[in-house]
């Protein structure tokens, strides 16, 4: 999976971190590798499903895809 990320300073020493599609989804790193690897990490965790969160339909059938 591909996915577009704002890498920029801050303010206070480092890099912050933004993915645009995935709201609040935001990381930071002292280098900008150390921030890259965070955010994969963070965009990980975003994407995971808690199955508590999951109400399926009666009836319906749970999959899984690979992406």
């Amino acid at each position: 999976m591909r996915i577009k990320v704002y890498l920029e300073p801050s303010e206070e020493g480092g890099y912050t971190v933004t993915v645009p599609s995935l709201p609040g989804c935001i990381s930071e790193g002292d280098t900008k590798e150390e921030a890259l690897e965070n955010i994969k990490e963070a965009v990980a965790l975003y994407l995971e499903p808690v199955e508590d969160d999951i109400l399926p339909l009666s009836g319906s059938e749970v999959l899984e895809l690979a992406l």
